[in-house]
């Protein structure tokens, strides 16, 4: 009896090895998404209470972010990219389903050996209009770009994979922002705004195209100095990692008078003034606190209030 209890219990732990194998054989690989998004929908200027297909529109455009491979990339759960998607509904006619919005979009990343996230891209979209009933289903197929919405969601997953590229390697978000370029013309067409290339810097048009202008080049390299220079390097040297990302306000300044008149050196001051003020004030000599304030009140005097504080 022992020698057949002993065979039966080889036999089971063999069966088990070989279910356990079947198993992992026939389960999908599962490729982790690229973002970690969270959606809000504000809809306190409407006078309509109806709620469901807001909740249906933040539901949906959260799983639509969230779910999507944009990438062949693999991304592990600590390294999705942060981002939140707030969208103001200014008015929605719910006969037609048109509803028409502002969207705060920002991102960020974590810096190296610490528990701070800094703030990537952040930038306000007034033009955010689209078309959208609670039954819809949002599917993306960059060869046919015929949604408003998820033209506008997909651009936007793919400016904030290439920022978070750029800012790990220089012009490492090359391809991503290329494939936002190629969203921007197919879009064209759809006959909403945003997409155009006249009258409005500010648009997705404008500032995709000046990023990826070669006279804006100093930025680009902006967005690797100042982070992998400069604050993934403050744990271990702070001196040196602020010596870094005063080097990268050169490039801030020198993209700014390559190209006057765009507005990208302009909102990266509104998204890291308070970083900066945090890098600078009280620190560092006050040699560097006064070249610094003197690049960030040429590029915007509107936040001279807090350019002060550099000095302090």
């Amino acid at each position: 009896m022992t020698g057949r209890t002993s065979y039966n219990k080889e036999v089971r732990k063999w069966l088990w090895l070989l279910s356990c194998l079947l198993m992992f054989s026939i389960t999908p690989v599962l490729h982790a998404q690229e973002l970690k998004a969270k959606v809000v929908v504000n809809t306190a200027q409407l006078s309509n209470t109806k709620t469901e297909v807001f909740d249906a529109l933040r539901e949906k455009t959260e799983a639509f972010l969230n779910d999507h491979q944009w990438t062949s990339l693999q991304f592990k759960e600590n390294e999705k990219i942060d981002c939140n998607f707030n969208i103001t509904v200014n008015s929605w006619d719910e006969s037609e389903g048109m509803i028409k919005s502002a969207l705060l979009m920002t991102c960020s990343r974590p810096v190296f050996n610490s528990t701070y996230n800094t703030t990537l891209y952040s930038v306000r979209d007034g033009e955010f209009q689209f078309r959208f009933q609670a039954s819809d289903q949002l599917e993306w197929n960059a060869d046919n770009v015929d949604n408003n919405l998820t033209a506008m969601l997909a651009y936007y997953a793919y400016m904030i994979i290439g920022y978070d590229m750029d800012s790990m390697s220089p012009k490492g978000g090359t391809t991503y922002l290329q494939t936002a370029e190629n969203i921007v013309n197919n879009a064209q067409n759809l006959g909403f705004p945003g997409w155009s290339s006249f009258n409005d810097n500010k648009n997705r048009f404008g500032l995709l195209n000046d990023y990826l202008d070669g006279s804006m080049e100093d930025y680009r390299m902006l967005v690797y100095k100042y982070h992998r220079d400069g604050l993934d390097q403050m744990a271990d040297d702070a001196e040196k990692g602020r010596a870094a990302i005063t080097e990268a306000l050169n490039l801030l300044e020198s993209s700014k008078d390559a190209r006057t008149m765009s507005q990208l050196p302009v909102l990266f001051t509104e998204y890291k003034r308070d970083e900066m003020v945090n890098i600078y004030s009280g620190k560092g000599t006050s040699e560097e606190r006064d070249a610094v304030y003197d690049i960030l009140f040429g590029i915007n005097t509107s936040l001279s209030s807090y350019w002060e504080k550099l000095k302090k």
